[in-house]
């Protein structure tokens, strides 16, 4: 447990902020790697800390997307309906079964593969969504059944996802919402309703990890001192990158995280 502002940690919070203001996504992917491999936090509690770090940063942005209109809120509604009771179904079962929290091994191994799932959907991201352009005008209204059912497993997954590692809430919804709505939601409507979808997600699960004690104040603390000023220089940078380097570059390091993690 940390007892005082270390500046560690504040260049890890701005470094992934910067991403996150980049590109719109990579934090929970790249925190909690970044907190265990590089700065060796136990796995427990690199989860819990990013989770309130991920909390506390996205509702900041969720408010600025809200007074720009790019939320699509019924969206929102119907991610958080599957997403947030499987995540305190999850939390309930760390609970009352396992302790508080997973072992070490099995925990990097699952943040591995949760990594390696999410590098996976943002490299193939660009090819899948003209092909489902192309289904949903070939099912016409039938494909609304088929999207709110898909909606519904694939938040409660990723909301189970979040509760056990940390990863899932930015990355694999934005590529679930590409995926599911190509036509309803531009790129810019992805990125809010994103955001605020993944606030009381990783509201209620980092209040679930708090209560597991799996959550260090000072170490969230620094996390949020350098995240200001990263996420406003990675705004300010965001357009003058093309979309495509950013995306593989933020790939390949999630890839090499999940390596070390599944190998370790």
């Amino acid at each position: 447990m940390l007892t005082h502002i270390d500046l560690a940690y504040t260049a890890a919070g701005a470094f992934v902020s910067f991403l996150v203001g980049l590109t719109g996504v990579g934090g929970g992917s790249l925190m909690a790697p970044i907190l265990i491999v590089l700065l060796g936090v136990p796995p427990a509690m690199a989860v819990g800390t990013d989770l309130w770090f991920a909390a506390i940063t996205k509702t900041v942005g969720g408010v600025t997307h809200h007074k720009l209109k790019s939320v699509d809120w019924q969206v929102v509604r119907r991610l958080t309906m599957s997403s947030v009771p499987a995540a305190i179904l999850t939390l309930l079962w760390l609970w009352l079964f396992e302790g508080g929290s997973l072992d070490a091994k099995p925990l990097m191994r699952l943040l591995g593969a949760a990594l390696l799932l999410t590098s996976i959907m943002m490299i193939l991201k660009p090819r899948i969504q003209p092909a489902l352009v192309n289904l949903r005008e070939h099912m016409g209204t039938s494909m609304r059944t088929h999207q709110r059912l898909v909606i519904a497993c694939g938040a409660a997954i990723i909301g189970a996802m979040v509760a056990l590692t940390s990863v899932g809430a930015g990355a694999l919804v934005a590529v679930l919402l590409a995926t599911v709505y190509p036509l309803r939601l531009g790129t810019k409507t992805i990125v809010g309703t994103d955001i605020v979808h993944a606030v009381p997600l990783t509201l209620v699960a980092g209040m679930g990890h708090s209560f597991l004690g799996n959550v260090d104040g000072w170490m969230l603390a620094s996390l949020l001192l350098g995240s200001v000023p990263g996420i406003v220089v990675g705004s300010l940078v965001s357009g003058k990158v093309k979309e495509d380097y950013v995306r593989y570059a933020l790939a390949a390091m999630l890839v090499v995280s999940s390596l070390k993690m599944l190998t370790s």
